[in-house]
């Protein structure tokens, strides 16, 4: 890994990342709760907010929608993904080169999913590597989804793993590692330390309530976490921006879960 603090994508050593490549990951099924938001312009919106550090989203939908957006949205370009249609062995599709990302797209940073434990492990391992030394060209960072998964794990939130996942950014050059909350804040420190200095956020996960949501945010944060990558519990709320006001005061300002819902 590289410093980042100097990234577009870093405000105050924390990163804020909203998410919005469900459309091909999960599929339209995750718009249901908010209908408007199967219209990427929705979400880009709501990515506008200063809490959101960048937005991350495939190929398609940055061709199509960033040039809008671009003077108030740093973008992370996800460069593989696949449909939630595929049945077979965890596995993602490489939907976009790092050059195509960066030179004709205008992307800050990039994303790329691992799947620690799938039989393709080792083939998605050497197509990060292929990605992470493209970005180190361009000077960009780069975040690792790493989600351990596959017919041989047996629990992808147990803390070991959880730990596992945040090493294995840390050991293949990621700059950011986005990793599944493991319960508790002690866990958490747990995959803190094991990434070094990698920068450790939490997924978002489901939609909870929001005291739910804020206090795992909340644990993240007090473990040494810096940040969140967040999607559906962020925009398949009414009012995302009142969630994004709360999480800017928990991430950026140390205030608990409590403290920002009061405010």
């Amino acid at each position: 890994m590289r410093p980042i603090d100097d990234s577009p994508i870093v405000r105050d050593g924390k990163v804020l990342i909203l998410a919005m490549d469900h459309g091909l990951e999960h599929g339209p099924v995750d718009f249901e709760p908010v209908p408007e938001t199967i219209d990427p312009s929705t979400v880009f919106d709501v990515g506008t907010h200063d809490a959101v550090t960048a937005m991350a989203v495939q190929k398609g939908v940055a061709e199509a929608y960033y040039p809008s957006y671009e003077d108030d949205v740093n973008l992370l370009m996800k460069l593989n993904g696949t449909s939630n249609l595929w049945m077979g062995e965890p596995d993602s599709a490489v939907n976009c080169s790092v050059d195509y990302a960066v030179e004709e797209c205008g992307a800050d940073a990039l994303g790329f999913t691992l799947y620690g434990g799938s039989n393709n492990e080792i083939e998605m391992a050497e197509e990060f590597r292929k990605a992470q030394e493209d970005a180190r060209k361009h000077d960009v960072p780069m975040v690792m989804w790493s989600y351990p998964r596959g017919q041989g794990l047996k629990n992808d939130r147990d803390p070991e793993t959880i730990a596992y996942a945040a090493r294995q950014a840390l050991e293949l050059g990621a700059d950011v590692a986005k990793v599944k909350y493991p319960g508790s804040p002690e866990n958490m420190e747990w995959a803190v330390d094991a990434a070094g200095k990698v920068k450790v956020v939490m997924s978002g996960g489901s939609k909870t309530d929001d005291y739910a949501f804020l206090k795992q945010v909340e644990g993240c944060i007090a473990a040494g976490g810096k940040g969140l990558a967040v999607g559906r519990n962020v925009w398949q709320r009414e009012n995302p921006r009142e969630i994004l006001d709360a999480l800017e005061a928990v991430i950026y300002e140390g205030a608990s879960a409590e403290e920002a819902l009061d405010r």
